[in-house]
């Protein structure tokens, strides 16, 4: 198991690192990443096999996903000044760490990978030329000598990559020179046959080539101005190599046979004006793709490294003396060169692309949601229609389902296994993100739209309490049944009465109770008043939460042990009942408790008037205490009875036939148990089960006694309820 360490804060280095513009830190590692053994040893063979004009489909579908990307980065981009990282600090800065690291991490192995890949096709070139050295030999020191460029500094590496950009330019004009250019032929296809495979095949081998545009987009801490940088070298980049490829498909389609192209990979070598410059210029493109990959990989592993998302970020993060990430480097360098001793990564080759499409769609995502949302912190001055980042995505996927389906699922996997992990990362150190402002958007557009339909939609109904609390540890003794009664969707609203200085002590208190019920996944929030009296805070409360967006519908009261006090919570129940929320009223036993928590007894009140059934049923005012008993023996694994009591045995059938209806229409289980009793309620009392609570109607006008009495006589604590209207057993 990954052990993730909390971010930690860092030195500076000894000399500030060397800061890049945009040809040399974006745009020339980015065109060099894209053209690259792809375009030298298959466009002839993607033409070959879906003809010209299916080669240029193949070409622009590759390039649209990659340039809905490069506009989704150039749009981040210029929304705010980039760190260390690239693409894993784009997508952290929005979406969290959690999710940027689940990214960032496949993305860096990814990166390393492409390194080794890249050094197998500098080896099949060089092999075109000496084919008796060793392969490994070749692997070896051609990984030497890019890691030792790499090592010295990333400035060292872009001079370097003047010369390889010099040699694969002439590579192209020995290409273009050559007679096939202005020599007319009627040979080419203008539709393939796709002999052995078909377009999605040929699409999944062609579009590792255009996924380069990150080398640019991984220098983003060691740019001059990023915002300016990024989204004009990574575009010009894309723009450029689309314009190479289509004129290099018009090309090859004149240059041969469809056969011969699809036969012979070093087409565009053999029929060139000047064969060792090309040749020169795959060596090139290839040693320089890899080293654009093992410059950048160091880069995104010391920024995951200083966001704590793996293990020895303090050592990984330190830079060198000229502001390199060597320690990093090394990391970089080792995963590298096992991957060469591998000797064949064609197994995994596919999932290197997946986890760069991942990245990409989530780049794009991250624009999706925040340009969609209207964000006030997301005002780019470039800006992109919703459906550049829409098509992104869903280009990106598909993408993935035609590489390999069953790889791209294990892709996933591996990303959300990783975001497991990253979800126990202690929080009180994280950079900020904008997550909280997209919920918080999220949650204004589902209130309008809930508004507009129906607020009082009683299929949608769900538990809101208002819990007034005067002091916290009276909730102490009610913690779990208001939780057993809220959960799993329901809403706890905690208001502090406050009658003396001591609010900030009460502010604590419901903190800490409110933290309490959050750690058992209830959305809970808080709220303190300073008033004269109980009763005021509380009917001001209900009044000023009428408009709120999760009105309270259930008021939680405690039954007060003083008449005094029982006076002054009958103004509460008038002016509850007036704005339609439901009141409960929790009598605790003095000396029982809440008990076993197993027998819950529900006191029905029968309708027996010559009506229709539903009609009485309505008319029963019961659904608060039906839905709460339900609610209650689901979370108590309880037992629950059904108790009605009846002046005279003539009504014993009607009373029977009440109660069935009312199990059957509220799908009250079959295991409860229904009681009927005949004679006076107080004498009836002593013959029902003994409960562990017992749920009892409420009067019109609440009687002190008949309460205080009811909690005495049933030897349990009681809840009393009284309907909201807003709530239907039966829906």
């Amino acid at each position: 198991m990954i052990r993730f360490l909390n971010p930690l804060s860092f030195n500076s280095p000894t000399y500030p690192p060397k800061k890049y513009d945009t040809f040399e830190g974006v745009f020339k590692p980015t065109l060099l990443t894209i053209l690259g053994a792809i375009m030298y040893l298959r466009i002839g063979w993607v033409v070959g096999n879906a003809g010209l004009f299916g080669g240029l489909a193949i070409v622009l579908l590759s390039v649209s996903i990659t340039l809905a990307t490069g506009l989704s980065i150039a749009s981040i981009a210029t929304n705010t000044r980039m760190g260390e990282g690239g693409p894993y600090a784009m997508i952290s800065k929005s979406l969290g760490l959690e999710i940027g690291g689940s990214v960032g991490l496949p993305l860096f192995v990814s990166q390393a990978l492409a390194a080794a890949m890249y050094i197998f096709g500098f080896r099949e070139g060089w092999l075109f030329l000496f084919r008796d050295h060793s392969p490994l030999v070749i692997d070896l020191v051609a990984f030497l000598f890019i890691f030792i460029i790499a090592y010295i500094s990333a400035y060292f590496a872009f001079r370097v990559q003047y010369l390889v950009l010099i040699l694969i330019i002439l590579s192209l004009i020995s290409i273009f020179s050559s007679s096939i250019t202005w020599e007319t032929t009627g040979t080419w296809q203008d539709w393939g046959d796709f002999p052995n495979t078909n377009f999605w095949g040929v699409f999944a081998v062609f579009f590792p080539a255009t996924t380069g545009i990150m080398s640019g987009v991984n220098m983003s801490g060691e740019l001059k101005n990023s915002r300016k940088n990024i989204p004009i070298g990574t575009l010009s980049a894309i723009g450029l190599s689309t314009i190479v490829y289509i004129i290099l498909c018009w090309w090859v389609a004149r240059a041969a046979s469809p056969q011969e192209l699809i036969n012979n990979y070093t087409i565009l070598i053999e029929k060139s004006r000047w064969q060792p410059l090309v040749l020169m210029g795959l060596l090139a493109a290839t040693f320089s793709a890899s080293l654009s990959s093992l410059v950048g990989a160091p880069r995104i592993l010391m920024a995951l490294a200083k966001d704590g998302v793996i293990p020895w970020g303090n050592s990984l993060a330190k830079l060198s003396k000229n502001g390199e990430p060597r320690r990093a480097l090394l990391v970089s360098a080792t995963l590298v060169l096992l991957a060469l001793l591998l000797r064949d990564l064609n197994a995994i080759a596919p999932l290197i692309t997946l986890f760069f499409l991942l990245t990409y769609a989530t780049i794009n995502l991250v624009v999706l949601v925040e340009s969609s949302l209207s964000l006030m912190n997301f005002r780019p001055p470039f800006r992109v229609l919703i459906i550049v980042p829409l098509y992104g995505i869903i280009g990106c996927v598909l993408a993935m389902l035609v590489i390999r389906p069953f790889l791209s699922l294990v892709a996933i996997t591996i990303v959300f296994g990783i975001y497991l992990q990253l979800v126990s990362v202690p929080k009180e150190k994280r950079s900020t993100d904008v997550r909280s402002g997209i919920f918080a958007a999220i949650a204004q557009w589902s209130a309008m739209k809930v508004i507009q339909l129906d607020l009082t939609n009683v299929r949608a109904w769900k538990p809101t309490f208002l819990v007034p609390i005067e002091d916290g540890s009276q909730l102490l003794g009610e913690f779990r049944i208001l939780l057993d009664l809220s959960q799993p969707e329901g809403f706890l609203q905690l208001l502090g009465i406050s009658m003396n200085s001591h609010e900030r002590d009460l502010s604590l208190q419901l903190q800490e109770l409110a933290s309490s019920f959050r750690h058992h996944k209830l959305l809970t929030t808080i709220s303190v008043m300073r008033v004269e009296q109980e009763s005021e805070g509380i009917i001001a409360a209900l009044q000023a939460l009428q408009s709120a967006f999760f009105r309270p519908n259930i008021l939680f009261l405690r039954f007060p042990n003083e008449p005094s006090d029982w006076e002054q919570l009958l103004p509460v129940f008038k002016e509850a009942k007036q704005l339609k929320v439901g009141v409960m009223l929790l009598g605790l036993h003095p000396s029982a408790g809440l008990g076993r928590m197993e027998v819950i007894n529900l006191w029905i009140r029968p309708q027996l008037d010559d009506l229709p059934i539903m009609e009485r049923l309505e008319k029963g005012n019961t659904d608060l205490a039906i839905l709460m008993s339900l609610r209650l023996a689901k979370a108590w694994k309880g037992e629950l009875n059904i108790i009605s009591v009846i002046d005279k045995e003539e009504d014993r059938q009607e009373t029977e036939n009440y109660i069935n209806s009312l199990k059957d229409l509220c799908r009250i289980p079959r295991t409860a148990k229904s009681l009927i009793i005949v004679g006076k309620f107080p004498d009836c009392i002593k013959q029902t089960p003994q409960g562990d609570i017992d749920f009892i109607g409420l009067q019109s006008i609440p009687d002190f006694q008949f309460v205080h009495q009811m909690i005495d006589m049933t030897g349990s604590s009681c809840l009393f309820m009284s309907d909201s209207g807003s709530e239907s057993a039966l829906a």
